[in-house]
């Protein structure tokens, strides 16, 4: 149960998350379905929140909202002290709908529309991360005609060039990236930033990839950016007041894997910063890090319904859910691999290898390939542990199958914080 939610418990041979057993979740809120347990949501950003402060006092804590964010748990994440990384205007217009602080919300993205970027400072955005020169121009025509007293902050974003050792499409630093500036090109933006009225140059971000079991590409990226920020002070005497590393520390899919503590991760990155300062006599700057999945993702499950099977005999045994693809692109997309339990079932012996197939128009829509579980029959609730992260964000109505419900448990009670779409509501944007 170590992939499950920290209040994962069983009773009654039911799976059971905040005190709510799954099975009677599934049975009133209708599958699929999503639960968040929110205990360890809340207890995983104070892991964030304490392991930095207490290795680097002068740091925040940024929810990656692209990892999935709704108005309920952007209130949870201000209850908790965090900021938040957005990267689109819908995220920056859920953030304002929740009443979240904009101070403490930074915009990513590598193609920002104009009118995003006039939304954001309109709205009193902490902080603008420019992703391109085309971006740093829009901001230079921008502000001048913004009715803020004080310059925009902004920082720089470069691609330091590190291979996290991650999936392909998980990777964001590489020099061959869409994201940010190759260091040769990352010069010149800072000198056209610092030149630019109206933009407060703070500093520097950079993000590396997702999904990365290992520290050493993180301690890597930030003595190399440190490197390069120290070059630049020299060359230019611009000031790193403020370093943003990103996010994408990994956690565990299945049972073999062991990613590092949010401590040592917070270690490992604040001896990196406190030497290099040291080393170059700088002020040490404050730091940035946003963390998504290793926030949301293990508080997340997903329950499905088990309906058709089909066995061909010395090949394998296809067995059918009333989800997939739909809700979770995240196999078909790059190969995630997941791990379940029959949450109808839990204690049951495993007797089967099956595979767990969506119900969704696409030979790729596979869940789980070759699974041990205990005998299944239709009507069994089986249940996805790690779910929290992407699965939601990246969700779509395809074959015109609506969105599922999510609820949030926590002390034995369940709050539903988004209803199941409806057909009505696939049809709501239609003109005919």
């Amino acid at each position: 149960m170590t992939l499950f939610p920290r209040t994962a418990t069983v009773a009654g041979n039911h799976l059971i998350i905040g005190g709510c057993d799954t099975v009677d979740l599934a049975g009133e809120f209708g599958t699929p379905l999503y639960v968040f347990d929110e205990t360890t949501l809340r207890q995983r950003c104070a892991d964030y929140r304490d392991g930095f402060n207490k290795r680097y006092p002068d740091s925040l804590v940024c929810y990656a909202c692209k990892a999935f964010i709704n108005r309920a748990l952007a209130r949870i994440f201000d209850e908790e002290g965090l900021g938040l990384d957005v990267v689109s205007g819908g995220e920056l217009a859920i953030a304002r709908s929740a009443g979240f602080p904009m101070g403490r919300v930074y915009f990513n993205g590598n193609n920002k529309s104009r009118d995003e970027l006039e939304a954001a400072i309109g709205s009193g955005v902490g902080c603008i991360v420019v992703d391109s020169f085309h971006e740093l121009k829009m901001l230079g025509d921008i502000v001048p005609g913004s009715s803020s007293e004080k310059p925009l902050k902004i920082l720089i974003r470069i691609s330091p060039g590190i291979d996290p050792h991650t999936h392909a499409h998980l990777k964001t630093g590489l020099v061959d990236s869409k994201f940010g500036f190759p260091l040769p090109h990352a010069e010149k933006a800072i000198v056209e930033a610092m030149a630019t009225p109206g933009l407060d140059l703070a500093g520097l971000h950079y993000h590396i990839g997702s999904q990365i079991l290992d520290l050493a590409p993180f301690g890597q990226a930030a003595g190399l950016v440190l490197d390069f920020a120290a070059d630049m002070a020299s060359k230019h005497g611009f000031e790193l007041k403020e370093l943003s590393i990103g996010g994408g520390l990994g956690i565990a899919y299945s049972e073999g894997q062991q990613p590092p503590a949010v401590d040592a991760f917070a270690e490992t990155i604040a001896g990196i910063i406190t030497t290099k300062c040291g080393e170059f006599g700088i002020r040490p700057p404050r730091l940035v890090v946003e963390p998504g999945r290793s926030v949301v993702g293990q508080a997340g499950v997903v329950l499905y319904t088990v309906g058709a099977a089909k066995e061909i005999e010395g090949v394998r045994k296809y067995v059918s859910v009333d989800g997939g693809m739909g809700d979770n692109i995240r196999p078909a997309l790059y190969g995630a691999e997941y791990d379940a339990v029959v949450a109808s079932n839990v204690e049951g012996a495993n007797s089967e290898r099956v595979t767990l197939a969506g119900k969704f128009c696409e030979s790729g829509d596979i869940l789980i390939r070759d699974v041990e579980l205990p005998a299944l029959s239709p009507g069994d609730i089986i249940a996805l542990p790690c779910c929290g992260a992407y699965c939601l964000s990246l969700a779509s109505n395809y074959n015109s199958s609506p969105r599922p419900a999510i609820v949030l448990v926590g002390d034995g009670a369940a709050r539903l914080i988004r209803r199941r779409e409806t057909y009505e509501d696939l049809m709501r944007c239609d003109l005919v």
